[in-house]
């Protein structure tokens, strides 16, 4: 099939990661696949959870919010204590995909609040806040070790994630807005660098889909997450930030 914008099935949107573009927080990243475009900022918190404080563990966590213009029509701001449900969920997977790769016994006694802001969207908003929240939050974690608070950067692993779909029974991978409305299937996957799975989050969008098609779009959606971590070391790199993965093989 023809997509809008002339990509292959299995080709990302134009993806850009600047590190360092808010002054004040530890850590940084305006990150845009296509038209979709994201601010992640990472703050440094020494106030832990309450049910943490005994444990000598740190904690990550994320706040997600969509700015009222970011789509086609302006949408309410919404409060701290009356997010809609789409909101709780995205900042809910946010926080655990960063979480899987953070070892909270070196971090410590400190929490790190990662805060992921749409500018604009145009599809795979959740998608852009894992990639770029996890890009600010290692320069946060790197700013620490510069500092001689951590020993070493408290990161297991890369993470990042794409969507994939079935779209007019074509599986593609990193749905535009207008493709993801008409997707008979819509998949988010989140993987580390050393190819395990965080999370899968799958809708058939009418029809019920058989195994088969669930295992395409995983086939599809790993080698892309590849991609995207390769994009993520070397936008480390250009910051001189040694990337704490390897190149993915």
């Amino acid at each position: 099939m023809n997509r809008r914008d002339g990509r292959a099935a299995d080709e990302v949107r134009p993806l850009e990661a600047r590190l360092g573009v808010n002054v004040h927080a530890e850590g940084s990243c305006r990150f845009s696949l296509g038209y979709t475009v994201v601010h992640c900022t990472a703050s440094l918190d020494p106030d832990l959870p309450r049910w943490r404080r005994e444990s000598g563990r740190g904690w990550v966590t994320a706040e997600y919010r969509m700015l009222p213009r970011a789509t086609g029509i302006r949408t309410p701001r919404e409060g701290r204590f009356d997010l809609k449900g789409r909101t709780a969920e995205i900042q809910r997977l946010v926080g655990r995909a960063l979480r899987a790769v953070t070892d909270p016994t070196l971090l410590g006694p400190r929490q790190i609040i990662v805060d992921c802001d749409v500018l604009q969207a145009d599809g795979g908003t959740r998608i852009a806040s894992v990639n770029g929240g996890f890009l600010a939050l290692v320069q946060a974690l790197a700013s620490l070790v510069d500092a001689g608070v951590l020993p070493r950067l408290p990161i297991q692993a890369g993470v990042a994630a794409v969507s994939v779909g079935l779209v007019d029974g074509v599986p593609l991978v990193d749905l535009a807005y207008d493709e993801d409305a008409r997707a008979q299937v819509d998949l988010n996957v989140v993987a580390t660098s050393d190819g395990r799975l965080v999370e899968v989050q799958g809708t058939a969008e009418g029809a019920p889909f058989p195994r088969a098609d669930l295992d395409a779009l995983l086939d599809l959606s790993l080698p892309t997450i590849g991609r995207v971590l390769a994009a993520q070391r070397r936008t480390l790199l250009d910051a001189g930030i040694t990337p704490p993965f390897p190149e993915p093989g």
